[in-house]
């Protein structure tokens, strides 16, 4: 269950933001703020974002947020390839 929470944001913030739609701008400051503090992955920021993992991917190369991928993830990309592959 995802428990949802009310800010007050004044006009000023919409207006440097240029942003049409505030809460989904939110939504992509916070999750890309937790990614980059590393508190959450990939995954977990697109979905609070409401973005696909590739349009994550993008914003967060139009922010200049690197994308972190450690020694595991290649791992576990491999490994998923093999199991594809039937090897």
């Amino acid at each position: 269950m995802v428990e949802m929470v009310s800010v007050e944001v004044s006009a000023y913030i919409a207006r440097i933001t240029k942003a049409r739609d505030l809460s989904r701008a939110v939504r992509e400051l916070v999750a890309l703020e937790l990614y980059r503090e590393g508190l959450i992955s990939l995954g977990k920021a697109a979905e609070i974002a409401g973005l696909s993992i590739w349009e994550m991917m993008e914003l967060m190369a139009s922010k200049r947020v690197p994308i972190w991928y450690s020694p595991e993830d290649l791992e576990e990309d491999v490994r998923v390839l093999e199991e594809a592959m039937g090897e």
